[in-house]
């Protein structure tokens, strides 16, 4: 399994939608867990990393390039 190389900054879009029904996410912090903000709804939560990888669709860098 590959580690993703995730900067605070970066947008996540993922599998499932947040409750609010917003899918992006905004790193904030980066850890064993890490800390993300919903962009809908602005709810901070804290996930741990293994969890988080496998949800992931894709990575958006603050430059705005997309990661697979």
């Amino acid at each position: 399994m590959r580690i993703l190389t995730l900067t605070v900054g970066d947008i996540l879009e993922m599998k499932k939608p947040h409750p609010c029904g917003n899918d992006r996410f905004q790193v904030k912090r980066i850890g064993s867990d890490v800390r993300i903000l919903c962009l809908g709804c602005k709810r901070d939560v804290s996930v741990p990393r293994v969890k988080l990888e496998h949800g992931i669709r894709r990575i958006v860098p603050r430059d705005g390039e997309a990661k697979a």
